[in-house]
């Protein structure tokens, strides 16, 4: 899920960047230690909106930098469990297809990449066996949050599932649509012939 965070904290201004106006060099740091920052509470952030008021700054004996004490919202991605996500597949290996989701990737087993028995061919291409159905590089999936683990900051993981009604290739979905939408032919009446005894 997305979300706007409204953050306090002081920010680090460099002397090298005191010749800036204050706002813009606060801004700058803001996006030095936020871009890309990933934590357990935040989720991954996607960007820095805006800052909001810049208290007056205090130097720090021995460092000499200045330290503004700042309100500032940012964009997170924070993914939680059964929460649904679309995502264009970045890579296939043998073991399973990496969805970019837009600010982070997350992983479908080759258990989860659809409700079938899936074999993996070296075109980078998952094959279900009963369907005839294929995921390959580039297609657009819909897919469901089934793990989250941030045990490594630098590599957090998000496990993701195509296997549910509802869930995998865009493709499929949009075929799937068009065939309960489409008025079925209702069977034509026979005519019964009256025989005469």
């Amino acid at each position: 899920m997305f979300y706007r965070v409204k953050v306090k904290d002081h920010v680090r201004v460099p002397p090298a960047m005191f010749n800036l106006p204050k706002r813009e060099a606060v801004l700058k740091n803001i996006h030095a230690a936020y871009d890309g920052y990933i934590s357990k509470e935040l989720g991954f952030v996607v960007n820095v909106i805006d800052a909001g008021e810049i208290k007056e700054g205090v130097i720090v004996p021995g460092d000499g930098a200045g330290f503004y004490e700042t309100e500032f919202e940012l964009l997170t991605f924070k993914p939680e469990l059964n929460e649904l996500v679309y995502g264009k597949i970045r890579d296939i290996t043998d073991f399973g297809a990496f969805l970019d989701l837009g600010g982070c990737e997350g992983m479908a087993h080759i258990s989860q990449s659809m409700d079938d028995f899936v074999s993996f061919s070296k075109d980078k291409v998952l094959q279900g066996k009963k369907t005839g159905q294929s995921i390959k590089v580039g297609d657009k999936c819909k897919a469901r949050i089934i793990a989250v683990s941030y045990k490594d900051l630098n590599n957090p993981k998000i496990g993701l599932s195509m296997r549910q009604e509802g869930l995998g290739k865009l493709e499929w979905l949009e075929a799937k649509e068009a065939a309960k939408a489409e008025p079925k032919a209702e069977p034509k009446a026979e005519s019964k012939k009256e025989t005469k005894k």
